[in-house]
């Protein structure tokens, strides 16, 4: 069975942005630097051909990945999620670190939409793992790279797309 990708309706479009973005501006930007730097000569020792050069694998890479990703998309309206108390895909969960007790709020999303600077995280992440199918009032214990962190969970709702 192929890998599905969870995903909102806003990181799809997002993907597809990006894909169209590589495809019609950088992929022909990079013909065209490639192209500039064979015209300088020798190319054993033509550092902005062997850049160029990388710099398209790299771009290849992402749009293969990227199609590969938007293949196998299950596409998750979160607006349509009958939300309870309960930790489910898209959610914004808020919860008390019980050691240093601060609180941090992560909103749960695929893969393909984690973006760490907005404290979104993967659903299959260590702590997303642990806190899905989770209630608020619960205590979850996250096993992290560095040791075990002890939360409770105080809130769960959903935000806008953009949020």
């Amino acid at each position: 069975m192929t890998q599905q990708f969870p995903i909102t309706p806003a990181g799809l479009q997002k993907l597809k942005d990006e894909l169209k973005h590589l495809t019609s501006v950088e992929r022909p930007q990079i013909s065209r630097d490639i192209e500039t730097a064979r015209e300088h000569g020798d190319l054993k020792e033509n550092a902005e051909y062997h850049a160029a050069k990388e710099k398209q694998s790299h771009i290849e890479g992402r749009i293969l990945e990227l199609n590969h990703i938007l293949a196998h998309v299950e596409v998750i309206d979160v607006s349509k999620i009958q939300l309870g108390d309960s930790v489910v895909f898209g959610t914004t969960v808020e919860l008390l670190d019980l050691e240093s007790e601060r609180t941090v709020r992560y909103r749960l999303v695929g893969e393909a939409e984690t973006d760490i600077k907005k404290r979104w995280i993967s659903v299959s992440s260590p702590v997303g793992r642990q806190l899905i199918g989770k209630k608020v009032g619960e205590e979850v214990s996250v096993h992290i790279p560095n040791g075990t962190r002890e939360y409770k969970i105080l809130s769960v709702v959903i935000q806008d797309e953009g949020e």
